[in-house]
C-alpha cells in the first residue's frame, strides 16, 4: 500500500537555465516540512511544478525524486491559482472579506483543475493506497476521488484557517466545497477553533450533526480532528551550530555592531501583517527613545503574487513606510530598518534566526506559522524572545511566548520593549520549555499522527460496514420470524417508524405505517416504545392493537389502559425548569417539553450555531445541578432531556423478558435505544439505524431500510 501526497505545489519547482532544467526547493511550510522526509515514507508526490511547459525531461528529472507533475495551461493557472485560490479563498478564509472576488469563470477553472488532479491520482493509485490531499487549492478533490470508487483511503488537511460560518456563507459555492472536503475519510486542521468552524458549517449547510467530531455522511463516517503541524527540529538546531551559519552570524554582527537585533520575516501578504510589524517598531522608537541607535530591525519580505493588485499596493506601502522610518530616525552610521526583499537560502535563514534577540511575528490571521517554531529550534543559546500574534495557530502551543493582539500597536511596542529587557534566566526558562515541546511534536510526529489516525478511521468504517445488515442476515430474520410462534417486535418511534421533524407535534404516522403495524400485530406482539408523552402516542396509534410505551418506559398501555412503571417523582422539576427556561429565552426557536417523568429542551428549530454552543453549557450546568438527585441527563438528537432515573427502554424489556418469546427484533436510531439493545438476549435481532458506535448486532443505513424489512415480515 503506497502513500500518495497531493498538493498544489511539488516540493521542488523547476527553473529553466542556460545549462538546462534546475530543481529548486519550494518555499512554504508544507513543502519544507513534508519535503524534508517524504522519501522516508517512499511516498509519491503529485503537484504542479510551476509555470513551465510540459516536457519529458522535466518529468524524468522529477521522477527521480518520486515527484509526478501536473502541467497546467496558463489560462487555467490564471483562473484556478491566481483567481479562485488566491483572490477568493485566501482572503475570505483569512477574514479579509472586502478583498474577496467571486468570479464564475475562476470557479470553473478551479473545478477543472481539481478534476485534472483527480485524473492523475486515478492513473497512479491502486486499491488500498492512502491519498493525502493538502490545502485550499484542492478542496473538491476528495469527493471527486470518492466518486471514482478507487478503493483508497483519503485524508485531507487544510493549512489555512477555516472561517466562521458568517464569513464562509458569503461564498456562492460554499456547499460544493463542503461536499468536496467531506469526500475524505479524515479531515485535519491545525487548531480546535478551525475544526469547530468547519463542523458548524457542515451542520448549517448540510444538516449533518457530529458525535465527538465524527460525521455520518451517507453510508460513511468522516472524522474531523486537530493536528498542529511541527517542523524538522533537528535540521534547524544542527544547522545553527554549523560553521557555515556561524560565519554568516559573524558577518551580520559586523554589519550591525553591538546593537540588539529584532527580526521579522514574512511573505508579501496582507494576512501576515507586514505594516503592523513596521508600525510596532516605529512605536518602539517613538515611545522608547533609549532604544534609538541601539537596535536594528531586520525586516525580510519574500516576494509573492506581485501581479495581484492588493499585493502590489502592499509592496508600495511597505517601501514607503520603511523609507519614512529610516528617514525620520536614521542617522549617519545607523539605519533603523535593514530591509531585504528577496528569498533567503537555508543558511541565511538559520543565521538570522540564531542572531535575533527578538523575533517579531505578527500575522493578522494565520493557519499555523512555522517561522515561530523555526526561530525557537535555531536558537540553541536560549536567549532570544519570541513575540507572536495571538491569532497565529502556533500561539496555541507556544504558551511561554510573548503573545499580543497585532491590531494593538501600542501593546506590541511595549511588549518588544519588555522582551528586550527581560532577564536571560527567564528567557532561557521560557525557551527551554517551548523547544522541548516542538522537538517532541515535530513534523514527523505530525505526519505519523495524521496517517495513523487515517488508518483508524478507515478501520472503524469497515467495522461498521461489517455490521450493516446484509441480504443474507435479512433473509435469516425473515425466515426466523416466519417460523416463530411467539414473536416480539420492539420499535422506536421518532427516526425509526417516522422521520425526525422540526416540531414534535408534526410527527404523525402515515397511513402506510399504521397499516404496517396493524398487519404485524396480527402475527405477534408489537411494542412501540418512545420518548413521547402518552397522549401523543395514544392520539396517533391508540386505535391499533399494539402495546404503547411512552416516556422511554415510564408509561405502558396494555389492554386499553395506561399504567406507570414506577412512581412519578416531580420534586426535582422545580429545580431544573428555571434553568431550561433560561436557555429558551437565550436561544430563540428552542422550547421546553414537559412530560410526567422528564423535562426536555428541544433546539431543532433554533439557530444551530448558537444552539450547539449552548448544548455544552446546558449539559455541564445540568450535570452539576442534578448531582446527588435521582435523575439522569441525556443528550439526544436536537434535544437535551432530564429524566427520572431507572426509566429506560432496557428496564421495560426486562419487565416482559420472561414471556416465552421465540423471536425478538428491536429497532431504534439514537442513544436512548442503547439500553434496550444491551438488555436483549444474544439471539435477539437488534438494529440501529445510521452509522454509529452501538450495542446493536446490526446497523441499517436508512430508516427506509427498516420499513422495507418490516413490510417483508408483514407480507410473510
Amino acid at each position: 500500500m503506497a502513500l500518495i501526497i497531493v498538493s498544489n505545489r511539488l516540493p521542488f519547482r523547476i527553473a529553466e537555465t542556460i545549462s538546462g532544467y534546475q530543481m529548486i526547493p519550494s518555499i512554504g511550510g508544507l513543502a519544507t516540512g513534508l519535503g524534508s522526509f517524504y522519501m522516508d515514507y517512499k511516498a509519491e508526490w503529485i503537484g504542479w511544478p510551476g509555470e513551465i511547459e510540459k516536457n519529458e525531461k522535466v518529468v524524468d528529472l522529477l521522477a527521480k525524486h518520486n515527484c509526478f507533475p501536473i502541467f497546467l495551461p496558463r489560462k487555467l493557472v490564471r483562473g484556478y491559482y491566481r483567481g479562485f485560490s488566491n483572490k477568493t479563498i485566501w482572503p475570505l478564509f483569512h477574514g479579509f472579506t472586502t478583498y474577496a472576488v467571486f468570479s464564475r469563470s475562476d470557479w470553473e477553472s478551479y473545478r477543472e483543475v481539481n478534476s485534472l488532479f483527480a485524473d492523475k491520482v486515478e492513473e497512479m493509485a491502486k486499491p488500498g493506497d492512502k491519498i493525502w490531499i493538502h490545502d485550499y487549492h484542492l478542496m473538491l478533490l476528495p469527493k471527486m476521488l470518492r466518486e471514482r470508487n478507487l478503493g483508497i483511503s483519503i485524508g485531507f488537511f487544510l493549512h489555512i484557517p477555516f472561517p466562521s460560518y458568517d464569513i464562509f456563507r458569503l461564498l456562492p459555492w460554499r456547499k460544493k466545497l463542503i461536499e468536496g472536503i467531506l469526500g475524505a475519510d479524515l479531515i485535519g486542521f491545525h487548531t480546535y477553533d478551525y475544526a469547530q468552524s468547519f463542523l458548524e458549517a457542515v451542520a448549517r449547510i448540510m444538516g449533518y450533526e457530529n458525535k465527538v467530531d465524527l460525521i455520518e455522511v451517507g453510508e460513511r463516517l468522516v472524522q474531523v480532528d486537530v493536528f498542529p503541524m511541527g517542523i524538522d527540529f533537528e535540521r534547524f538546531s544542527k544547522t545553527a551550530d554549523s560553521s557555515e551559519v556561524k560565519e554568516e552570524v559573524e558577518r551580520i554582527k559586523r554589519r550591525v555592531g553591538k546593537r540588539r537585533i529584532i527580526l521579522s520575516m514574512s511573505r508579501l501578504d496582507y494576512t501576515k501583517g507586514p505594516l503592523h510589524h513596521l508600525m510596532a517598531f516605529e512605536g518602539l522608537l517613538k515611545n522608547h527613545p533609549e532604544w534609538r541607535e541601539k537596535v536594528t530591525y531586520i525586516f525580510v519580505v519574500s516576494p509573492s503574487r506581485e501581479e495581484v493588485e492588493h499585493y502590489s499596493q502592499l509592496k508600495a506601502k511597505i517601501d514607503g513606510t520603511i523609507g519614512k522610518i529610516n528617514g525620520k530616525y536614521g542617522i549617519l552610521g545607523w539605519v533603523p530598518v535593514w530591509y531585504m526583499y528577496r528569498y533567503l537560502d537555508f543558511r541565511e535563514l538559520v543565521a538570522l534566526y540564531s542572531v535575533a534577540d527578538v523575533a517579531l511575528i505578527l500575522p493578522i490571521s494565520d493557519g499555523m506559522n512555522l517561522m515561530a517554531k523555526e526561530y525557537l529550534a535555531s536558537m540553541n543559546h536560549l536567549e532570544g524572545a519570541l513575540v507572536i500574534s495571538e491569532t497565529a495557530g502556533a500561539a496555541k502551543e507556544l504558551l511561554e511566548a510573548f503573545k499580543v493582539n497585532p491590531n494593538n500597536i501600542e501593546e506590541v511596542s511595549e511588549t518588544i520593549d519588555r522582551a528586550l529587557k527581560m532577564e536571560k534566566d527567564e528567557l532561557r526558562r521560557r525557551n527551554k520549555a517551548m523547544r522541548e515541546r516542538i522537538k517532541k511534536f515535530n513534523v514527523r510526529y505530525w505526519a505519523d499522527s495524521f496517517l495513523n489516525r487515517l488508518d483508524e478511521v478507515v478501520e472503524r468504517t469497515k467495522d461498521l460496514e461489517i455490521k450493516i445488515l446484509s441480504n443474507k442476515i435479512r433473509d435469516e430474520i425473515i425466515e426466523a420470524y416466519r417460523r416463530a410462534r411467539n414473536p416480539l417486535l420492539i420499535l422506536d418511534y421518532d427516526g425509526t417508524l417516522v422521520p425526525i421533524v422540526d416540531e414534535p407535534k408534526k410527527a404523525k404516522p402515515t397511513e402506510g405505517v399504521k397499516r404496517l403495524l396493524s398487519k404485524l400485530s396480527k402475527r405477534g406482539k408489537v411494542v412501540v416504545i418512545s420518548g413521547r408523552d402518552r397522549f401523543s402516542l395514544d392520539d396517533w396509534l391508540g386505535d391499533l392493537e399494539v402495546t404503547l410505551v411512552a416516556e422511554h418506559g415510564g408509561w405502558t398501555k396494555i389492554g386499553g389502559k395506561w399504567r406507570t412503571t414506577a412512581p412519578i417523582d416531580i420534586s426535582w422539576k422545580n429545580m431544573i425548569r428555571p434553568l431550561l427556561n433560561l436557555f429558551v429565552r437565550r436561544i430563540p426557536g428552542s422550547f421546553v417539553e414537559e412530560k410526567d417523568f422528564s423535562l426536555a429542551w428541544h433546539y431543532r428549530k433554533a439557530d444551530l450555531r448558537i444552539a450547539r454552543e449552548a448544548v455544552r453549557e446546558i449539559v455541564h450546568a445540568l450535570m452539576n445541578l442534578t448531582a446527588g438527585i435521582n435523575v439522569i441527563v441525556l443528550a439526544g438528537k436536537m434535544v437535551v432531556e432530564v429524566k427520572q432515573a431507572g426509566i429506560n427502554k432496557g428496564n421495560f424489556f426486562r419487565s416482559i423478558a420472561n414471556e416465552g418469546w421465540d423471536f425478538i427484533l428491536a429497532a431504534g436510531d439514537d442513544a436512548a435505544d442503547e439500553s434496550l439493545f444491551s438488555a436483549l438476549p444474544d439471539q435477539a435481532y437488534s438494529l440501529r439505524i445510521g452509522y454509529a458506535a452501538t450495542s446493536a448486532r446490526y446497523s441499517l443505513r436508512r430508516r427506509e431500510d427498516l420499513i422495507d424489512l418490516l413490510e417483508k415480515l408483514a407480507g410473510g
